[in-house]
């Protein structure tokens, strides 16, 4: 895994000097300690920064063909290259080394920007074609490896972190207003969008053509979740799934380095673990973190699991002031405010593994593709009560009740039962959804807590819209297959994201088999009953692993890697994120009202309501805008 970056213009008075490329790649020298190296030509310039874990000694980047007319900077891996390679030989290519960097440039050679749908992997990578005077950019189909842009006084820039691009000197971190009102319900910014003006990201499954200035971004690859599923026996699912899984893990395994895995206790780790181990000769490595406060962590599983399958296992526990301690530096890394608190265990997690590795293997992905998480399950049955039972209650009621749940004298957990219930939402899929399971300052919030100047101005943008496209936007008829794909599309990208650059923080490459784009298309395809089987989900992940892993992790509850947040911000950490975030110079009081800011703290300490995920959005926004000095105006 490495860090990518380069720039290409039309003038070569707009080039960038070699000292700006170095800075460029420099500035993500955590992605590539190993090795470093820059192509520089009058136009165009390719940067490189490598984490040695194919063909350690031979995969110097950028890379070239025998002619040195294509050059390529490549971060990811291609699980297939060795098969695509042997048939590249057939047909003449020569190869210089072993990496599976060059395959894509000997494929490039043959099927030009159609090299994508050979790959199966993941990957950020640029392709310059000298000749042709023709710059490729590629980002993999489920958006595992980052990549972004920006487009200057007709130069292009990119490279696999903002941070890179904000290195060549050529434009200041300024705060992207169009896309705050979505950050502020979601936490984060899908397709395109960052919070920086100026800078895009490449989405999934796209690739971005640049030739003679102007510039084409073209998708080559999306999920489909038809209209009428595959007619398919449990059996057979179970079989295929099985037969896939087993593949792609086994795929994944590919390494000159040694690997481990990181390992929850939850199903989708300790599947991946348990069929690591059958094909691995030595016990494999397995890597855990949680938090001294019992109900937050999930040791005991994954204990239970490693010792079943003979496994060498670690584990770390993170105090409370080592957290928030991290959190300046861990935002740094992540180029924007951390939207879920469980990104700093995965520093903590992959700080530890890179003592003992420098490959993981990961989990992610397998609550997007069969319905893991119990917001699904309520997701369905809020629609079908809104569609029936809620037709009869009145907006205002609705409205009414949303307010007065957080008085009742009732437990936190049953408050919030009842908030997310159709009791309290409309029944537009933005509210009883996005807004339920996912929102954080909805519109009404917006409203009530942003600074007053900003109010207008963002009040006509729909922090609902980009997500509502795709939720609208593909062929699934079930409301469970459309709420699988928006989130393949939007928060899974943003998981991702997370993946990549706190295990990267570490030097460290993380594999995720769940997403092998051949598994996704599978499981899209389907029926709904093998994802979510009454209020259970991942139904065939669950039947596919009978046998082989302990019972009490395949009908344990999913924890998600809890953070015990709400319980911190209403005792020890109240008052240092009140001082954090009043003070007479935070950043952020261009945005947030000090008088709302006051009434959420002073609510969430008092147990009236649980306002912990605003306010760790609202200090992770202070932070961020301080760490790179963000430009408000």
């Amino acid at each position: 895994m490495c860090g990518i970056c380069g720039f290409v213009t039309t003038d070569p008075t707009r080039a960038l000097t070699q000292d700006m490329l170095r800075s460029m790649c420099d500035v993500m020298a955590h992605r590539g300690p190993d090795d470093h190296g820059i192509y520089l030509d009058t136009v165009v310039g390719l940067g490189h920064r490598r984490l040695s874990i194919i063909d350690v000694a031979g995969g110097h980047q950028p890379m070239t063909n025998e002619d040195r007319s294509i050059w390529i900077t490549y971060n990811g891996e291609t699980y297939n290259h060795l098969a695509l390679r042997a048939r590249l030989e057939a047909t003449g290519h020569r190869y210089a080394t072993r990496s599976d960097t060059e395959t894509l440039i000997h494929l490039y050679e043959e099927d030009g920007d159609d090299l994508v749908h050979k790959l199966r992997g993941m990957c950020a990578f640029a392709i310059w074609d000298k000749p042709r005077k023709r710059l490729l950019l590629v980002r993999d189909r489920l958006g595992i490896k980052p990549l972004y842009y920006a487009e200057l006084d007709g130069r292009l820039l990119f490279a696999s972190e903002i941070k890179s691009i904000l290195a060549s000197g050529l434009l200041e971190a300024r705060l992207n207003y169009e896309a705050l009102p979505e950050f502020l319900a979601f936490g984060y910014n899908v397709d395109y969008t960052t919070l920086y003006a100026g800078i895009k990201k490449l989405p999934p499954g796209h690739r971005l053509i640049w030739q003679d200035g102007n510039i084409k971004i073209e998708q080559y690859w999306d999920v489909t979740y038809p209209p009428e599923p595959l007619k398919i026996s449990e059996e057979e699912a179970v079989e295929r799934f099985t037969e896939l899984f087993d593949e792609c893990v086994e795929m994944r395994l590919m390494s000159d380095v040694p690997l481990g895995m990181f390992l929850s206790g939850g199903i989708d780790s300790s599947a991946i673990a348990a069929v690591m181990a059958k094909k691995c000769s030595e016990p494999i490595k397995t890597f855990s973190v949680g938090f001294a406060e019992r109900n937050y962590s999930e040791f005991v599983y994954a204990r239970e699991l490693a010792e079943s399958i003979g496994a060498d296992h670690h584990e770390i526990v993170i105090e409370p002031n080592a957290f928030f301690d991290e959190l300046p530096k861990l935002i740094y890394h992540e180029d924007e405010p951390i939207r879920w608190p469980s990104s700093v265990p995965l520093y903590f997690v992959s700080k530890l593994a890179r003592e003992h590795v420098k490959v993981v293997l990961t989990g992610e992905g397998s609550d997007e593709l069969m319905a893991g998480y119990a917001k699904y399950w309520a997701g369905v049955q809020n629609f079908r009560m809104a569609s029936t039972v809620g037709k009869l209650l009145p907006q205002v009621l609705r409205k009414l009740f949303s307010r007065l749940v957080w008085c009742l004298p009732a437990p936190m957990k049953m408050r919030k039962l009842l908030w997310h219930s159709f009791l309290c939402r409309t029944n537009k899929p933005e509210d009883l959804h996005y807004d339920n399971f996912y929102g954080i300052f909805n519109k009404d919030l917006q409203n009530e807590a942003l600074a007053p100047a900003k109010r207008e101005r963002l009040a006509l943008l729909d922090p609902w819209a980009p997500t509502m496209a795709h939720f609208n936007g593909n062929g699934a008829k079930s409301f469970l297959d459309r709420m699988l794909y928006a989130d393949v599309k939007t928060y899974l990208v943003e998981l991702l994201m997370k993946q990549d650059q706190m295990s990267m923080a570490t030097s460290i490459e993380s594999r995720v088999p769940f997403l092998d784009h051949e598994l996704v298309e599978f499981c899209a395809s389907l029926p709904t009953c093998l994802k979510l089987n009454g209020k259970i989900g991942k139904h065939v992940l669950r039947r596919a692993m009978d046998g082989l892993l302990p019972e009490s992790i395949l009908t344990r509850k999913k924890m998600g890697f809890p953070v015990p947040l709400r319980v911190w911000f209403a005792d020890a950490f109240n008052k240092s994120a009140r001082e954090l975030l009043t003070d007479p110079g935070a950043r952020s009081s261009a945005i947030f009202d000090p008088q709302a800011v006051h009434r959420i703290l002073d609510e969430h300490m008092s147990g009236r309501r649980d306002w912990s995920e605003q306010i760790w959005l609202m200090i992770n926004t202070e932070l961020w805008l301080k760490e790179f000095d963000v430009n408000c105006n």
